[in-house]
């Protein structure tokens, strides 16, 4: 699936931009991975310094969907590292979006997915199993739900409520 310009898709969608159906993420996002522009539907997830959950939404078939992870924000470790964004290549994921740290960035780099992240951090989460699946997350100034779609690129992140065209 060919990626939109997100600029693009903001010059031509000003009504959604007004109503809120099409929602413009704060620009905190570093970008990594080989997939600079990356789209998909949207699957949520809610942890906090552990990645026990993600690893396993990770292991189900990505069907080019986007895994939007709320960390909390967190700077005292890392939720993805190189393993898990290569099992997300693996599985067919689009991309990864990380409201918290990841790790390994050479070998994420290396992957053909788009992730982006807060920062990077040495120091691997926790394995616990706690946290929340398919639930609707705050990030980056927006709520985002499940089922919705993101649109990732150079310029920035968008996310809609329904898949976009131009």
């Amino acid at each position: 699936m060919a990626a939109l310009a997100t600029a693009e898709v903001c010059d031509s969608n000003a009504a959604l931009l007004m109503s809120g159906e099409l929602r413009v993420l704060q620009p905190i996002f570093h970008i990594y991975g080989q997939c600079r522009a990356f789209s998909g539907p949207i699957v949520t997830l809610k942890v906090f310094e552990d990645n026990v959950l993600v690893r396993e939404l990770l292991e189900t078939r990505g069907e080019g969907r986007v895994l939007v992870i709320d960390g909390g924000g967190s700077m005292r470790c890392a939720i993805v590292g190189g393993n898990l964004a290569q099992l997300a290549q693996n599985m067919g994921w689009a991309g990864i979006v990380v409201n918290g740290c990841i790790r390994d960035v050479d070998e994420i780099n290396g992957c053909d997915i788009g992730v982006r992240a807060l920062a990077c951090h040495p120091l691997k989460s926790n394995k616990k199993g706690v946290g929340e699946k398919h639930i609707p997350v705050y990030i980056a100034g927006a709520f985002i739900r499940e089922g919705e779609w993101l649109y990732a690129d150079s310029d920035g992140i968008l996310v809609s409520k329904s898949e976009l065209s131009i």
